[in-house]
This record gives structure tokens, C-alpha cells and sequence, in this order.
């Protein structure tokens, strides 16, 4: 057993004091608030101090790490006393714990990322499940569905935060992954472990395959499958379909004669694959469509049929905006949006015709499928979803033309034209009486 793997296991030790919360109630955050201190102010070396040690912490004699883990717990805990569900906040505790104990004992025999962030996840998952259930006899409780989609939810923006993040900052990642989840328990989650279970299967699959391909780097895969599983139970799988034509269609198209698009300048980096700022630039706005829709009707006083379009249309954008540059950067006689003017390929702003036509094909390619999936949705519901996504891809073009890589990068355009789709479909929606 390696040093690094001890270490982990020692943490996990530490965290499992998590599991004696709903006995403690509100001073669940004692025994952590306790091993922080002596962490950082006691524990100065000997046989504790090595176990816990990491490389920095022997400098200065202190075990950083452990006290800023163990505090981070202590804050957690902390709001337990204001609503906070003790089996959380365990699940949270565990799930962290737990994903760095296997990702660990993964790494000390296979030193490849895929195997890293897997080994994360797949610990996170099980620890945080584990630790839900084993928590639920003694206070309010959990479904198992839905501790298994917390718990799922929780792992794989842990690892998320954790690839963007230096990875040691483990108090950041507890205390962000522990008030989301909050606000996704708190929507009030009615699924069945089978539902669960299918839901999980999609998306590993979904994530492997992006990943296989080259369509889409690890944290673009991790991001990939975060948004898919929230899909997938708070919405259904007909938005699933939406949005993984997206995923799927667009990360493809990023491969399509590469080498002339590198040549050229107006190629994605890292061959191609997504990374995670692209996969939540274009896919932001769609996810708090979804959250929005499993709000519904309480406590938001309006129709889920709105979130439905505002989803869509964000998708219809992300489709046509993706199709139109990937497609028209291989042609030749790019023009300035703003002034029609000839401009080199790559230009900010810069279209060709044959880049709208992939467009317009893109926007259809969304719509269509929302038109036999739903039947809430009508043709004239679907020909206002592609109205949205045309008008988010050419507020694309715009953006890029006047403010970006002035006041705004990719990321942010991608932003800002899916949030101009979504609105752009909704107010269609409305002025059109359709809810």
C-alpha cells in the first residue's frame, strides 16, 4: 500500500465521523471542528502526523490539508442546524472521502487520467450512496433512487470542480458540492431505483463513447455526463434526446475535415475534443431550463411548458451555431456579419453562406425531433424552437463581431447566444399563445 493510498484511507476514516450526524443533530460539527484544531494547531509529528502529512504540510510542521478538510466539514455541519439534511451531509462528507480512496488505490496501478477520474467517480458514487442510506433509520431520510442520483450528481461534479481546481482544495469542493446537491434535493426528486439505474447506465456510456471518440476531453466528459444524468431524471429522456443530438452531432461535426480547419486557423484545439468550458458555455442555460422545469409548479408560478422552449431553443442554438462555424470554416470568402466586408478565415464574427444553410440545418435538427417527442409541442411550437436557435446563432456571430476577445471569450458568446435562443423561443411562445 502506497503512502498516497494510506493517506486517502486515513481521510476516509476521518470523514466517516460524518455518519454520527443525525445522533448529534446540532452539534454534528464537533468532532470535525475537534480534529481541525488539533490538525492545526497540536499535531506537529509522530506517527499521526506522518499518516496525514502531504508533501507541503511538513514545511511548517502542520497538517494543512487535514485541517482544511476537517473545517470545511465543521462549516457544512454547521447548517445542518438551519435545515441542511444530516444525511447530506453525510453522503457529501463520504462521497468526497470515499472518491479520493479509490481514485488513489486506482492510481497506484494505472497512471492514466481516464483511470483516475473514473476511479473518483465511481468511489465518490458508491461512498456517498452508501453513506445516505446507512444515515437514513435515524432522521428524515432518503429514497434510494434518490440518494443513488445525489450521490451520482455529487461525484461527478466533485471531480468536475477538482480538474478545474487545484486538486487539494479538497474545503472548496466539499463545501460547493454539499449546497448544491442541497439545491437539488430540494426540488424534491420522485424517480425509481430502476429509472435511477438506466439513467447511470446512459450516461457512462454517453461519456465513454465522447471520450473513446475524441469528441470530448475528461472534464468535457465529466461535464458531458453531469448534464445528461440531470437531464435524463429531472426532465425525461425526451430531453435527453435534445440534448445528446447536440452532444453528439456537434462534437462529430468538430472532427470534420480537421486538418484543413487547423490549417486554417478556425480548428478546436486538443484535436477536436471539448473541454469543459465549451460543453457549459453551449449548455448552461439549457441545464436551468431543466432545473426550472423540475421547480415547477412550485414554487415558480408558471407553466413547465416554458422551461420546455427555453431548453429547447438554448439547444437549437448551441446546434446551429456548433454546425455553422465547424461546417463554413472550411469554405472559402468569409464575411464580417456586421459589414459584409471580405475577411480571413477565423475572423471573429466572419460567416459564409454555406455555414448559415448548416445553421438553419442545425436549428431543424432540434426542433424536429421536439415535434414528435412532445405532444405539447405543435409545428408551429417547432418552427419558433428553430426561430430560437437561428436568432441565438446569428446574436453568435454578433457577439463574436463586436465583443469578443474584447470583453468576452468563446465561452461567454456561447453563453450569451444560447440565453438569447432560449428567450428568443420563449417570447415567440408567448406572443404565439401557446401557454
Amino acid at each position: 500500500m502506497t503512502g498516497r493510498v494510506r493517506r486517502a484511507g486515513a481521510f476516509a476514516l476521518v470523514g466517516s465521523l460524518s455518519l454520527a450526524a443525525p445522533f448529534l443533530g446540532p452539534a454534528a460539527f464537533v468532532p470535525f471542528a475537534a480534529v481541525g484544531l488539533l490538525a492545526a494547531l497540536v499535531i506537529d509529528g509522530g506517527p499521526v502526523f506522518d499518516l496525514f502529512a502531504r508533501p507541503g504540510d511538513h514545511e511548517d510542521r502542520t497538517l494543512y490539508g487535514l485541517a482544511g478538510f476537517s473545517l470545511a466539514a465543521t462549516g457544512l455541519a454547521l447548517l445542518v442546524v438551519v435545515g441542511f439534511p444530516p444525511e447530506l451531509f453525510a453522503g457529501t462528507v463520504c462521497l468526497l472521502a470515499g472518491g479520493n480512496l479509490l481514485q488513489q488505490t486506482v492510481v497506484a496501478r494505472r497512471t492514466d487520467d481516464l483511470a483516475s477520474a473514473v476511479g473518483f467517480v465511481a468511489g465518490g458514487f458508491l461512498a456517498g450512496t452508501a453513506a445516505q442510506l446507512l444515515v437514513t433509520p435515524f432522521s428524515l431520510g432518503v429514497e434510494p433512487a434518490s440518494a443513488a442520483f445525489l450521490a451520482a450528481c455529487g461525484a461527478l461534479i466533485a471531480s468536475l470542480l477538482r480538474s478545474v481546481l487545484y486538486q487539494r482544495d479538497d474545503p472548496l469542493v466539499l463545501l460547493s458540492v454539499g449546497l448544491v446537491l442541497w439545491v437539488i434535493a430540494d426540488l424534491g426528486i420522485e424517480t425509481t431505483p430502476l429509472e435511477i439505474a438506466a439513467a447511470i447506465a446512459v450516461t457512462a456510456l454517453l461519456g465513454y463513447v465522447s471520450y473513446a471518440l475524441g469528441t470530448a476531453s475528461i472534464p468535457g466528459m465529466v461535464t458531458g455526463m453531469l448534464l445528461a444524468l440531470v437531464t435524463i431524471v429531472l426532465g425525461g429522456y425526451g430531453w435527453f434526446v435534445l440534448l445528446i443530438a447536440f452532444f453528439a452531432i456537434g462534437g462529430l461535426s468538430s472532427k470534420f475535415q480537421y486538418e484543413r480547419k487547423r490549417a486554417r486557423g478556425v480548428a478546436e484545439d486538443n484535436e477536436g475534443a471539448r473541454g469543459s468550458g465549451n460543453v457549459l458555455g453551449n449548455s448552461a442555460v439549457a441545464l436551468v431550463a431543466v432545473l426550472g422545469y423540475a421547480a415547477t409548479p412550485d414554487p415558480l408560478a408558471v407553466s413547465p411548458d416554458l422551461f420546455f422552449f427555453a431548453f429547447a431553443g438554448a439547444v437549437a442554438t448551441a446546434m446551429a451555431d456548433t454546425l455553422s462555424s465547424e461546417i463554413g470554416g472550411v469554405y472559402d470568402g468569409p464575411r464580417l456579419v456586421t459589414t459584409g466586408e471580405r475577411v480571413p478565415p477565423g475572423t471573429d464574427g466572419a460567416v459564409t453562406w454555406q455555414g448559415e444553410l448548416a445553421g438553419f440545418a442545425g436549428a431543424l435538427i432540434v426542433a424536429g425531433p421536439a415535434l414528435l417527442l412532445f405532444d405539447a409541442i405543435t409545428p408551429v411550437g417547432a418552427v419558433l424552437i428553430a426561430l430560437g436557435g437561428v436568432a441565438g446563432m446569428t446574436a453568435d456571430s454578433l457577439l463574436g463581431a463586436t465583443v469578443e476577445n474584447r470583453w468576452l471569450d468563446n465561452q461567454g458568446v456561447n453563453f450569451l447566444a444560447t440565453l438569447v435562443g432560449a428567450a428568443v423561443a420563449v417570447s415567440l411562445a408567448v406572443l404565439g399563445g401557446l401557454f
